[in-house]
């Protein structure tokens, strides 16, 4: 579709939340009859009101199947609602289009797109890339848009052609995606996940290689060369010109790693110690970055120069502060444990550990070997404080103990700790036991940190 197709067209917007609040009012703006529907009851709320006041109709407090009686053309739902909604499903069988508001952003964007998904560090290198866009292009304005929280329907219809989009999209968004196809895409890695809500790891994987599915060799496909399910997939099924990245291995053409020197297509771009954030997942990340930014002309120098000032995502590996000799480390968004393990393998020594959150039923066998080896101090807390701290007393960790909340498994960690030490917060667990959300929880560390830099 193009941005005047969608006049007069009859679309359901499933799901109000923020992409659905902008995918509506971008909807009508272009011209579309709009409806919304979200589950829950929307009485009182604010932007139904206003989507209300703008003449777009709301029905809320269930999915009534009559929504689809309205010679619908498409329905763009949100990504999180699952395709085995009965509504969707009834959809599904009259032949309505399922879309998300990507493929809505991509069909109006004046703008080229970058996309970028992956299982882990698709925000990191999102942020990444949009440091070395903007310390090396001069014209236009750099945008991070879609899964990073900044709804990419209402960014590109604003949009203007020296102007880049980089979109951050997830496996969910990929899935409701027809035309989408970015100038460049980038892969990071793939691991399982989500399996609840795909099914499978194969229909997981299916839906990341969206990403490329309408690609051809004028576009670019960036990927991790290091995992060979990856690689094997994007070549037997991708139709772009590919670029691998890799951190393992010396590659005739794409980005990697020599005697600590990044390479890009043979030719030496920057030292890898100028890249501060921890962790060799982070390095990948950087390595991704470090492509487009090439493929967009930015000079060497700006690259390492914006490197050098880049230090993390908030919530992801973040360098918080340094009190008395310590230094804290935010890494919130580990919610499982291969996140907490890329995390501590970062450290080039034992690091005082803060970990703990929802019970999801995991019995973290996995951890062991990690807590062994790169764990001094073990401070657990919330849900899983005992199972956690059984791990640890099995990993042999040399002092382990368990709190009920953050905050004294912080003050503990910084009364036990010595000058020099590193204390992380890599939790392994999800939030929602304590905390609305990751950010909220690693709000929470942070704001600890600042008291016990006052009161010192």
């Amino acid at each position: 579709m193009k941005i005047e197709d969608y006049k007069n067209k009859h679309i359901l917007v499933l799901g109000l939340a923020v992409s659905g609040y902008s995918a509506a009012k971008v909807l009508h703006e272009l011209g579309a009859t709009v409806t919304v529907n979200d589950y829950k009851n929307l009485e009182g709320n604010e932007e139904a009101n206003e989507l209300n006041r703008l003449g777009i109709r709301v029905i809320s407090g269930g999915h009534p199947l009559s929504l689809l009686d309205d010679s619908l053309d498409m329905i763009v739902k949100n990504p999180g609602i699952p395709y085995s909604n009965p509504l969707l499903v009834e959809a599904q069988k009259r032949e309505i289009p399922i879309l998300t508001d990507i493929e809505i952003a991509y069909t109006i964007s004046r703008s080229p797109i970058v996309g970028i998904t992956g299982t882990n560090g698709k925000t990191t290198t999102t942020k990444m890339i949009e440091a070395l866009l903007q310390a090396g292009i001069g014209t236009g304005h750099i945008y991070s848009v879609g899964n990073i929280g900044t709804p990419a329907a209402s960014v590109a219809l604003k949009s203007r052609p020296e102007d880049t989009l980089l979109m951050e999209v997830s496996s969910f968004q990929l899935m409701g995606t027809d035309t989408f196809k970015p100038k460049i895409a980038v892969i990071t890695n793939i691991h399982s996940a989500h399996l609840d809500y795909h099914g499978s790891r194969n229909e997981y994987v299916m839906a990341k290689m969206n990403i490329t599915k309408n690609q051809s060799e004028d576009d670019i496909l960036i990927y991790n060369h290091d995992q060979l399910e990856l690689t094997e997939r994007v070549i037997s099924e991708s139709n772009a010109t590919l670029l691998p990245f890799s951190r393992k291995e010396v590659l005739d053409k794409g980005v990697y790693i020599h005697h600590d020197m990044i390479y890009f297509n043979q030719e030496s771009v920057m030292k890898t110690s100028d890249i501060v954030m921890p962790g060799k997942h982070n390095l990948e990340n950087a390595l991704a970055a470090i492509a487009v930014a090439k493929l967009n002309n930015v000079s060497n120098q700006a690259i390492e120069k914006a490197f050098k000032h880049f230090h993390g995502v908030p919530h992801r590996l973040q360098f918080v502060d340094e009190i008395n000799n310590r230094k804290f480390y935010n890494d919130s968004k580990a919610t499982n444990s291969l996140a907490a393990i890329n995390a501590l393998e970062g450290f080039n020594q034992k690091v005082i550990l803060l970990a703990g959150g929802l019970d999801r039923g995991d019995n973290f066998e996995d951890l062991i070997p990690a807590f062994r080896k790169h764990v001094k101090y073990l401070y657990t807390f919330g849900e899983t404080a005992h199972k956690l701290a059984d791990i640890g007393q099995e990993a042999e960790v040399g002092r382990v103990k368990a709190y009920d909340t953050l905050t004294d498994a912080v003050t503990e960690a910084y009364s036990k700790s010595e000058p020099g030490d590193i204390i992380l917060l890599s939790p392994a667990c999800a939030s929602w036991d304590a905390y609305s959300n990751f950010e909220a929880r690693g709000q929470d560390f942070i704001e600890n940190l600042t008291k016990i830099k006052t009161s010192t």
